[in-house]
């Protein structure tokens, strides 16, 4: 099986893409809500404090994917679903009411039902959660692996930061600095390798005396044979205490370090200096997922992530040898993961990557730019300004109007020197007022250079318009380039058309050596 990356809505390639009995673990960060509070959460009549729980109500409304997957699950769709499960999802209403923790725990409902039929019999599944939320989920693992031969094993407690948090978050309650990890198994016969850690520094304490061995403390003498004890004492392994009581050495560096318990506090969140830093809001350091993964799975078995985000589980996986799968929805996780990949491993490794869902053709990419799924909202344009670019462009996040612009990327232009692009994506009608819009765009954002892409063909008009902007050309550049470029959809997929400016450090590099200059680089 090849490693294989998914762009799409995981319920929906869970069902049509990944066969039963498949994946020997699955991890999953899904997006969860942690700042809503309970009140809000007993009071979910649909007015919450939209301002506090942003990024929550965003991703979870009860809207009409939520309401098709909750009659999904009370009519039993498929027969997916476990008796337990239809019920639990029928209170579950009565008490939360329609909006978005319900909308939250249907979702994760319909797709912890997937992961558990894909998982083999001996599989494993992690699901980070947020603590508001993590007693609704239990109730929902519970009904569906315990209901079919599964099992609840472990609570963990993550604790990824050491804040104390604002004089506000803190005014009337302990400090937030945790996150909870669920870990169930579809049968008792699962994979599991105690880890072992080193010994706090209590424990060694203990080893208070030292010989030419090392460190040591004296233990009770159990009861041994007349010939054990003479083989302990030519060891040196006895001790007499001032009463002529024996007793045993035990070394420190003979124990084989701390068992790994469900509280984890010695892995620390991401900070801004941290090395592995990518700027995506919800990564996870690559220690945590090296402990699940390694814990949870052999060299050679398939790992699972249906929210793989900026793909710290992929990374770990193809590390220590597993096979993997990804999903995500959004084509700029997709992207990150892959420039991800290329970064840590190489171009073969991205190349022997299966990628599914991503428009190869002009089909494909009609089809994305006229999704009527809110959900995906502005991903034509992220797919094309990344695809353009080959993964190094930055995406425009910008709330509300974009102004125009989707996407931005910056080029060498001398030492220690660089200018931007600016890229805008249209899908509908295009015409020429549109490049003269785009010129005033780039002045307003100091940009050097402008790209418009478009999905229908550009009128002559606008070809002309952008004629008149002029050329440029810098020491990297083997010709001038237009400063406003018109680029076509079907250019990118048919002909691989791509931005031939040099975006990345590697390409930059090499520009240099061939310019037999030594310069030092500053750009991300």
């Amino acid at each position: 099986m090849k490693n294989s990356l998914y762009y799409g809505d995981n319920l929906e390639v869970l069902r049509k893409h990944i066969r039963d009995e498949t994946v020997d673990l699955c991890y999953i960060d899904p997006p969860f809500n942690s700042k809503r509070s309970y009140f809000q959460i007993y009071n979910n009549i649909g007015q919450e404090d939209r301002a506090q729980a942003h990024a929550f109500t965003d991703t979870w409304t009860w809207d009409t994917y939520s309401i098709e997957g909750f009659e999904q699950i009370i009519v039993n769709h498929e027969g997916r679903f476990q008796e337990q499960t239809i019920e639990l999802i029928k209170g579950l209403r009565h008490v939360l009411k329609e909006g978005s923790l319900l909308a939250y725990l249907v979702n994760m409902t319909l797709r912890i039902v997937e992961i558990h039929r894909v998982l083999k019999r001996t599989g494993s599944f992690y699901l980070h959660c947020d603590p508001t939320a993590s007693h609704y989920l239990k109730l929902v693992l519970d009904s569906v692996f315990c209901t079919q031969g599964g099992d609840f094993q472990n609570e963990i407690i993550w604790r990824r930061t050491t804040n104390s948090g604002s004089s506000k978050s803190i005014a009337k309650s302990f400090p937030s600095n945790s996150d909870v990890i669920l870990f169930y198994t579809k049968s008792n016969e699962y994979k599991f390798e105690h880890l072992r850690g080193d010994y706090s520094e209590k424990y060694k304490s203990r080893f208070n005396k030292q010989d030419e061995r090392g460190f040591y403390y004296l233990d009770n003498l159990k009861t041994y044979s007349q010939e054990r004890l003479e083989k302990l004492k030519e060891e040196n392994r006895i001790e007499y205490t001032s009463k002529g009581t024996p007793r045993i050495k035990n070394y420190l560096d003979e124990g084989k370090g701390m068992i790994t318990d469900n509280i984890w506090t010695d892995i620390q969140s991401l900070n801004s200096q941290a090395k592995e830093r990518l700027g995506y809001p919800t990564q996870k350091p690559e220690a945590l997922l090296h402990r699940i993964i390694s814990t949870s799975s052999n060299i050679g078995d398939t790992v699972l992530d249906a929210y793989c985000g900026c793909g710290t589980t992929i990374i770990v996986a193809e590390r220590l040898k597993r096979r993997w799968i990804g999903i995500d929805i959004t084509y700029q996780s997709i992207s990150v993961v892959l420039r991800r990949l290329q970064t840590a491993f190489g171009k073969d490794t991205v190349d022997r990557v299966s990628l599914n869902g991503i428009p190869q053709d002009m089909e494909s990419a009609v089809a994305l730019a006229h999704k009527k799924d809110d959900r995906l909202r502005k991903e034509f344009e992220k797919w094309a300004v990344l695809t353009y670019t080959n993964n190094q462009g930055i995406i425009s996040n910008k709330r509300g109007a974009d102004r125009g612009i989707d996407g931005v990327a910056y080029f060498l232009t001398g030492k220690d020197e660089s200018a931007k692009v600016i890229f805008q994506v249209k899908s509908g009608h295009v015409k020429r007022n549109d490049i003269a819009t785009l010129r005033g765009d780039m002045g307003r954002e100091e940009a050097t250079l402008a790209v418009f892409i478009t999905l229908e063909e550009p009128t002559r008009p606008m070809i002309e318009e952008a004629k008149t902007v002029g050329r440029y050309k810098n020491e990297f550049m083997a010709k001038p380039h237009d400063i406003i470029s018109i680029v076509t959809v079907k250019q990118i997929v048919e002909q691989g058309e791509r931005f031939n400016l040099p975006l990345s450090q590697e390409v930059l590099k090499k520009a240099q050596q061939a310019a037999g200059n030594q310069m030092t680089l500053n750009i991300e």
